[in-house]
């Protein structure tokens, strides 16, 4: 595993692969088992088409689940995003079946039959420089809201399943007539790219290409010189964004909604730690917000006990659940 920081002692292992599974719920016992032998925590997500997640712990331990991860049904190669963290940045670990290992709701679509044009980092600033390429972000409104890469469309979704929807509604402004130009799509780390661009060529295209390990293998990789990113990536743990180098980043997060928050956010007289802020202020009732009090409340002081709230681990959200 690389290095990466290693003065921050936590090591963060994000990963999917789509792959057949004919038996989730007999891979999901001894997987579970082993990541609480390890003492790891985090989601990860099985379905028929494969898994997806993101974990966290020792080096060690990190190692000794992802050695067991590559013993599954094609699995062997699966690429994964290393980085480094002060603390783990989850509370528990899950391992969950689900339908999807990310949900799109298009139930034909099968990026292992179909999907774009892989890019790699190294490749992808002369891509997204060439006249006439379409960007798209396919990420959430509030991840984009902190960072994307220059010139990028945002769809304004909320979530990855809104995304066919936005297509259909916006292709041919999109597109335009003749000959459609090349589209280049870019998210996290991957997963939700390989869906889409299967999506777009299920549509009908063909000149579609994706950052191949998405923006956190892009962070990783490109020096900040060279980057053509603005702003920074978020992800979805207790580290809530990271920058270039995927270094922790400086946005905090509000317990009441879970989108990242800004100096600037929690300087409004909207943003009460736990409770609200400027997003969601609005969108919550004031007996919602005095829940989220009283739950923040008994937060702060089970952590002056030492003892870990069940609102802290019911809150914290991964990437393999959006």
């Amino acid at each position: 595993m690389p290095s990466l920081n290693p003065t921050l002692p936590v090591c963060v292992a994000a990963l999917y692969k789509f792959t057949p599974f004919n038996d989730c719920a007999g891979i999901q016992g001894p997987l579970a088992k082993l990541c609480c032998a390890q003492g790891v925590k985090g989601t990860l997500l099985l379905a028929r088409e494969g898994i997806n997640g993101t974990i966290a712990g020792s080096d060690e331990a990190i190692g000794n689940v992802l050695a067991h991860i590559r013993q599954l049904p094609g699995c062997a190669a699966i690429e994964v995003k290393f980085s480094r963290a002060p603390s783990l940045p989850f509370h528990r670990m899950k391992v969950r079946l689900k339908r999807e290992i990310v949900t799109m709701g298009e139930p034909d679509i099968d990026p292992l039959a179909s999907v774009g044009h892989y890019v790699p980092p190294q490749e992808w600033n002369a891509l997204i420089s060439e006249p006439g390429t379409i960007l798209i972000d396919t990420r959430n409104d509030y991840e984009v809201a902190v960072g994307s890469f220059t010139g990028a469309i945002d769809p304004r979704t909320r979530t990855f399943r809104d995304f066919p929807a936005w297509f259909r509604a916006e292709r041919a402004k999109l597109l335009g007539e003749g000959t459609p130009p090349k589209v280049a799509m870019f998210c996290t780390g991957g997963i939700r790219c390989e869906k889409s661009t299967a999506f777009l060529k299920a549509e009908g295209l063909d000149e579609v290409y994706h950052l191949q390990g998405g923006i956190l293998k892009y962070l990783e990789t490109i020096p900040a010189a060279q980057s053509l990113w603005e702003g920074e990536c978020f992800v979805f743990d207790q580290r809530v964004t990271v920058g270039h180098g995927l270094v922790p980043g400086t946005y905090g997060l509000c317990h009441a909604c879970r989108r990242p928050v800004s100096e600037a956010d929690r300087a409004s007289p909207l943003f009460e730690d736990g409770v609200s802020c400027p997003s969601c202020h609005g969108e919550r009732t004031a007996e919602q917000r005095a829940g989220y009090s009283e739950r923040h409340r008994q937060e702060h002081l089970a952590a002056m006990r030492g003892e870990e709230h069940l609102g802290a681990t019911l809150a914290t959200k991964t990437a393999s659940e959006v």
